[in-house]
């Protein structure tokens, strides 16, 4: 039995930047961070006992036989790459709800090799979790996706992410004082909104329109370095909510599918209560949305979005991790 876990993520800035549509011809720049709220991939040899080969526990519960009846593409595809020829049980359990702008996808992804690598007798490195992560959702399944997700989930910490055209990147760690990381988890509110939506539909939309937004990707790109510099001095850390509050603007403006009517009216909700700034996480939607509040401005804020549920901000600094191996012996017949 091995039990898997990975770090679910927030994108403060350069969110957009990481799709290949855009680095290819610009590089990229990402500030984010994991957060201590996890993916669980429980996983183990089935054993020979079973009328079925696979089973597969997410929202749904799978027995089947052949592989390619297996309905969870990530948990399909990633079995089939790594020639894993017995049968297996794999069951997911998560922390926070799936398709809400956290990188869950990535997260699961991340998860589920580590597992299987794990089960193989392997010992895998993040950066490889990383690039084997995207180029299972990027080349195998075809998804709509960056790369950013994959890289923080793995990586784990507060990082920015450095990304070439030819699509190799960089992950510089963020030295944070104990002063500033208090701080940001302390006035950093995140809420869910209760929408879940797919991110790969509104990236589409949002990779469609990369060619007319060149400025304001741009600009957003360069927000990072800005950002960088205010958590690294801890002098005026209060103008992190004011940078987040101009990647909203920006944002915003990418498409129109980012920020339906319900989190137009919550964001502005809680910036008339008080909040500096805010994002809505992911590529848009719906889901998580994030506040820089202080710790003035709290309580109206609070109040404010009374009917939202409020989850505490906590910045993870583990990545990837196996948090339970025992292997398992089985033998089809009993020797006499």
């Amino acid at each position: 039995m091995i039990i898997s876990r990975a770090p679910y993520r927030v994108s403060f800035f350069g969110g957009g930047t990481d799709y290949p549509a855009w680095f290819k011809d610009n590089g990229g720049s990402i500030l984010g961070s994991s957060i201590a709220y996890y993916c669980y991939i429980y996983g183990r040899a089935l054993p020979p006992f079973f009328d079925h080969k696979y089973l597969i526990s997410w929202s749904v519960i799978e027995k089947v036989n052949e592989i390619n009846d297996i309905e969870h593409p990530v948990v399909r595809e990633s079995i089939r790459c790594m020639n894993i020829e017995h049968g297996m049980e794999v069951q997911h359990h998560g922390d926070l709800p799936a398709r809400s702008g956290l990188g869950s996808s990535s997260s699961f992804t991340v998860s589920m090799l580590n597992m299987l690598h794990t089960l193989k007798g392997n010992v895998v490195s993040k950066d490889s979790l990383a690039k084997e992560s995207i180029y299972l959702e990027q080349t195998i399944l075809q998804e709509n996706v960056g790369i950013q997700d994959q890289i923080l989930t793995s990586y784990g910490g507060f990082n920015k992410i450095d990304i070439l055209p030819d699509g190799n990147f960089s992950v510089s760690p963020i030295p944070l004082s104990t002063k500033v990381k208090e701080q940001l988890e302390s006035n950093i509110l995140m809420f869910y909104t209760g929408i879940s939506r797919f991110s790969s539909n509104i990236s589409a939309d949002h990779i469609k329109n990369i060619p007319k937004n060149k400025i304001d990707l741009s600009e957003m790109q360069k927000l990072v370095d800005v950002a960088i510099d205010l958590v690294a001095n801890g002098n005026n850390i209060d103008d992190f909510g004011y940078l987040l509050h101009e990647t909203w603007k920006l944002k915003k403006s990418l498409t129109s599918s980012i920020s339906p009517d319900l989190v137009d009216e919550i964001y502005h909700k809680a910036i008339s209560a008080g909040a500096l700034g805010g994002k809505l996480l992911g590529a848009g939607g719906g889901g998580f949305i994030i506040f820089y509040v202080t710790p003035d401005m709290k309580v109206q804020v609070l109040k404010a979005l009374k009917d939202l549920i409020v989850v505490p901000f906590k910045i993870d600094c583990d990545g990837a991790r196996i948090m339970f191996y025992e292997k398992q012996q089985y033998s089809k017949k009993c020797s006499s």
